[in-house]
């Protein structure tokens, strides 16, 4: 099979479409949808997000080192997109979008109601990089909406994650044929 050189370009498809929150104290909170971020570690549970210096939340996270990371579906797909087409120093964002805040139980940054999954994080470290800087934090809480989970664990098809190819600049959702289970390629068939 033949293969085309692309050159190097971010190819790691498909990614999250996630929407994280953040507030400065006496602000109104805003919120910046990103699609580069992911888990980092797992004990204790880490994760990333990269925001662009020159973006609103940017200045906002690095002040006060809390976000929450909260898991955007199919029905927020407006929402996902209108707060990362606008910008929180002219906008709210949660009024725009017609998404409600909710206190968070660590942090000082409210979660989205309407989001299946919220993780609120605390930073660790910031890693200076090109474009963006990467914001590594651990997840100090994690809440879910009942509604997703089987016996504690999510329900993908339930959940529906909406995802997002960077190169087409398109959203996706429909994640809904499982492969495989984790270790299933090695057991032996009784």
């Amino acid at each position: 099979m033949a293969k085309k050189n692309l050159g190097p370009l971010t190819a790691l498809v498909p990614l999250p479409a996630t929407m994280v929150s953040c507030q400065k104290p006496g602000s109104r909170p805003n919120i910046i949808t990103i699609s580069w971020t992911g888990i980092v570690c797992s004990e204790p549970p880490m994760i990333s997000i990269s925001v662009r210096k020159n973006r609103y939340s940017y200045d906002i996270i690095k002040s006060t080192g809390e976000f929450v990371v909260n898991i955007t579906t199919h029905d927020l797909v407006s929402a996902t997109d209108l707060c990362g087409t606008y910008s929180g120093a002219d906008y709210d964002k949660f009024e725009m979008a017609e998404l409600t805040p909710v206190k968070s139980s660590k942090v000082k940054v409210p979660m989205i109601a309407e989001c299946p999954i919220n993780m609120e994080c605390q930073v660790r470290t910031r890693i200076e990089l090109g474009s963006h800087d990467i914001f590594i934090a651990e997840i100090v809480a994690t809440h879910a909406d009942e509604g997703i989970l089987i016996d504690g664990r999510f329900n993908i098809k339930k959940l529906d994650p909406l995802i997002y190819c960077t190169k087409t600049r398109e959203y996706w959702s429909g994640l809904s044929r499982k492969e495989g289970k984790y270790g299933f390629s090695v057991k032996k068939s009784d």
